[in-house]
Formats: C-alpha cells, structure tokens, sequence
C-alpha cells in the first residue's frame, strides 16, 4: 500500500508514503475513502508530505474525497503540500475549493473548529 490508514473519533486519514499520486494508487485511495465513508467517517484528512508529484488521476481523488466529504456534511483537509503539488493545485484553480493547511496537526484543529461551529449552529 503507498499510503497509511488512520482512523481517529472525528476523521480518517491518509499519510501517504509514496512520492507519486497518480493513476497507479488513486483508484485505491477512492475505494478506501469510500470503504471508510461506509463506516461512518465523514472527515477526512490526506497527508501529502510526502508527494512530490501528482497528475490529474491524484487531482481526481482528491476531488472525488472532498465531493464525498461536502455531501455527507464533512470535510476535506490536505495538508504538508509540497511545492509541486501546491503548484498544481493553483494552476487548476482548486486551491480556492480545497481546505489546505501546512501540517497535521494544523488539519486536526481546522476538523475540529469545523466539528465545534456545526454543533454551535445545530444550537441555534
């Protein structure tokens, strides 16, 4: 596998350990977010720190989560960016849709926060 699955209580997420997303490890990482959204997870978080390289099957995944997450009332948080995946997030114009934060622990808080403002509204 080219990538780890964590489950916490609030989301699930992916850290991967291979340089490349593209066609040779997206359609398992869509099946799993899928398998994982089966289970009840909602949030998710894909660590990228170590992607040095994504084509548009990994851009797909990634649509393809934060279409899953946004329809089950979740979200979506890429973190640890490298330069070249950043680069190609901007040039197609995502970085506007997607939720990007450099770290993990920075993805965790941003799950959170949203967690705590959803059940605020639900309060209103």
């Amino acid at each position: 596998m080219d990538y780890e699955i964590l489950r916490e209580e609030k989301f699930a997420c992916l850290k991967f350990d291979e340089i490349k997303f593209n066609s040779m490890v997206a359609p398992s990482v869509k099946a799993d977010i899928k398998v994982l959204n089966e289970e009840g997870y909602t949030n998710f978080i894909l660590d990228l720190s170590a992607v040095k390289y994504c084509d548009s099957s990994g851009l797909s995944a990634i649509l393809v989560t934060n279409r899953l997450a946004k329809d089950n009332k979740g979200i979506l948080v890429l973190c640890g960016l490298q330069s070249a995946v950043q680069k190609l997030i901007e040039i197609s114009q995502l970085d506007s849709l997607l939720n990007i934060v450099p770290t993990y622990d920075e993805a965790m808080d941003y799950i959170f926060m949203d967690n705590l403002e959803k059940e605020l509204d639900d309060l209103i």
